[in-house]
């Protein structure tokens, strides 16, 4: 049996080969686009919202979202945008600014044939300070746990809640009420999983004026 020749003693040591990256994927859960796979890029801060968290949020909002116009400020994945969607949502505006997951939101889009998703590179926040008084039922603010947006993403999420709108927030802590309430909001639903709190926020609702007032 032939040996295989012995490498020169000079030749500098091979350089190992580098490891094949693990593809991850979530799927969305319910409605019409159930079952369907968003890619989750190998990202810092990337961080799609659990299953059972998204679960439990449209359990809480209900299955069916006709009609309603939703931003999902911090978008990532859009997982939580396209599951709005895939339940009956009007109008769905995905706001990133990362370049590579903005190309990712559309490829996905253009997959799901999801008309009613528009997907924007931009500032979430800005986004939000442009968006128009009243004008939203349901905005989602995920941003990365260590950034320091949350405070402002917040402030200025609260006005464009339309008067029966919903706010989710997702945070590596659960925020007081009195927090929320310096910001016209207040806790309608909370959860815990994990290192994720989830709030579901609404608009504090103005006193009735006395009656003869």
């Amino acid at each position: 049996m032939k040996r295989a020749p012995s490498e020169p003693k000079d030749r500098p040591p091979r350089a190992p080969r580098p490891r094949a990256v693990q593809s991850h994927e979530i799927r969305i859960i319910g409605g019409q686009y159930k079952r369907s796979k968003l890619q989750v890029a190998d990202k810092p801060g990337l961080r799609p919202t659990p299953d059972r968290v998204r679960e439990t949020l449209f359990n809480w909002l209900g299955q069916d979202l006709g009609g309603w116009r939703c931003l999902d400020a911090f978008a990532g994945t859009g997982a939580l945008g396209f599951e709005a969607a895939s339940r009956g949502a009007a109008q769905v505006l995905l706001v990133e600014q990362d370049a590579a997951l903005v190309a990712q939101l559309k490829r996905v889009q253009s997959q799901l044939k999801a008309e009613v998703v528009q997907v924007v590179r931009g500032d979430a926040v800005a986004a939000l300070r442009h968006a128009s008084a009243g004008s939203l039922d349901l905005i989602f603010l995920d941003p990365p746990f260590d950034s320091e947006l949350f405070e402002v993403a917040v402030q200025v999420a609260a006005p464009a809640l339309a008067a029966n709108g919903f706010l989710y927030l997702e945070a590596s802590k659960r925020w007081s009420d009195e927090q929320l309430q310096a910001l016209g909001l207040q806790l309608h639903r909370h959860l815990k999983a994990g290192m994720v709190h989830a709030h579901l926020l609404k608009r504090i609702e103005p006193l009735a004026a006395p009656a003869g007032s």
